[in-house]
């Protein structure tokens, strides 16, 4: 049977098995977070049946379409049946329109029970765009501090231990900064960006707050909402720091463990001549090809970043907090210690530790 579902309803459907059947160009633009792609039409085929259907007929659309699917369906069945045994299975296409719906017959004549969701991906599109466009439902606490000090590695200290922190870098696959790609891929659409962060903040909605690194409205090459930023720019803003050592070998560490690192961060050199004059950045080019990388990094630190961003190396009143994270697991304590006694409500953290704590 053809269950028809709405993107309210498929909220509360425990552990569905969502099956994108757009192409695969579609798919990596954008697509409902953790669904997977099984598409009826290759992003060739797609065309084909569009321009037949704009330019012909739809009659004639539906025909070809016909073609190209059938000698696929048995593949398609299987892959749906395999999928289908894990939790409830759920089709979408762009808008719920012939391409989910053909497929949902043909499962359904399998005897597969399946769900339809109508309006496709557009629907839990909207639902992202107006979520985004009302104000953030969390009072946001901002980790700030100089390139190098370690707030992305806080971040997951604190999410490993049950804290709201969202690592908006890792969503946008950027470090937010002229290297920032450097060793990561392709960056995400802005759409599948909006996407994933919209799951992580549903995923903590029971909570007062999140805690988040401080980040400029653009980071890599997707921009985070105006609602999502001013959030930022109201909250809870601590200060995170560390001596300069310690934050030369975080980077290098960082750095030199992605292959090919050291070719793209020369590449990247480029982009700061226009900061940093010709001369500069070339006495900086001459460290990076010779090999003296903590010298290159501690030149970057001083003479770029830190003057770009111009936060305090110290102890700072200008703050909510501030934290020295000489010592990582004494700075993560005292972090804690703060949130959960001046951050955190009646109903926050101590009470649904517990939950996450059960649900691992």
């Amino acid at each position: 049977m053809i269950t028809e579902i709405t993107i309210e309803e498929l909220k509360n459907l425990a552990d569905p098995i969502l099956v994108d059947v757009r192409s695969e160009g579609e798919f990596a633009e954008a697509t409902i977070p953790g669904s997977v792609n099984i598409p009826l039409f290759n992003n060739e085929e797609r065309v084909e049946v569009g321009t037949t259907y704009t330019q012909t007929s739809p009659s004639l659309a539906r025909e070809l379409g016909l073609r190209i699917v059938s000698p696929k369906l048995p593949d398609i069945i299987k892959k749906v049946e395999e999928l289908s045994k894990k939790g409830p299975l759920v089709l979408f296409c762009w808008r719920g329109g012939m391409r989910s719906k053909s497929l949902a017959a043909v499962v359904d004549l399998m005897g597969i029970p399946v769900h339809r969701l109508q309006g496709g991906y557009k629907a839990y599109r909207n639902q992202v765009v107006d979520y985004y466009e009302a104000k953030l439902p969390f009072q946001v606490v901002v980790l700030r501090g100089n390139t190098g000090v370690g707030k992305t590695e806080l971040l997951q200290e604190l999410r490993a231990d049950g804290y709201p922190a969202i690592d908006l870098e890792k969503l946008a696959n950027n470090r937010g900064s002229v290297f920032g790609a450097v060793g990561l891929g392709s960056p995400p659409s802005q759409k599948k960006f909006e996407g994933l962060l919209y799951e992580e903040l549903a995923a903590l909605r029971e909570w007062p707050y999140i805690i988040v690194e401080c980040e400029s409205k653009r980071i890599g090459r997707v921009s985070l909402s105006t609602s999502f930023y001013t959030a930022m720019q109201e909250g809870i803003q601590i200060l995170h720091y560390d001596s300069l050592q310690n934050r030369v070998q975080r980077l290098l560490k960082e750095y030199t463990s992605v292959p090919n690192a050291l070719q793209e961060i020369g590449t990247a050199l480029e982009r700061l001549i226009k900061t940093l004059g010709h001369v500069r950045v070339q006495e900086l080019r001459t460290l990076l090809d010779g090999g003296c990388l903590d010298v290159f990094t501690e030149r970057l630190l001083i003479e770029y970043y830190d003057k770009l961003y111009a936060y305090p190396n110290g102890p700072s009143s200008e703050y909510a907090f501030y934290l020295n994270y000489e010592q990582p697991a004494q700075a993560l304590r005292e972090l804690e210690r703060y949130l959960d006694e001046k951050v955190a409500q009646p109903g926050g953290k101590s009470a649904l530790c517990g939950v996450l704590y059960s649900a691992k």
